[in-house]
């Protein structure tokens, strides 16, 4: 399978626990967001872990309502953690 490349932007929380406001990471050919966000998870840790696990995503600016969907090439994934107002 060959590989590409997906730039994630991360966003309140997100960004402090990833350490960074976006990044690019290879993905390879089928990666579903279900497993970008595992191997996210795997490389930041358990602060961004966290984070993950209660955030919204979107995949070229549209949510995310299955995780199985396919990461294609050149894509961009926004992390969008909950928001708490009062």
């Amino acid at each position: 399978m060959s590989a590409g490349t997906a730039t994630v932007r991360y966003f309140g929380g997100a960004k402090t626990a990833a350490g960074t406001r976006s990044e690019v990471v290879a993905v390879r050919a089928g990666a579903t967001v279900d497993g970008l966000i595992a191997a996210l998870a795997a490389s930041h840790g358990e602060a961004l872990a966290r984070v993950l696990a209660a955030a919204s995503f979107l995949l070229d600016e549209v949510a995310v309502h299955d995780r199985s969907v396919v990461v294609p090439d050149g894509a961009v994934v926004e992390v969008l953690p909950p928001v708490a107002g009062g």
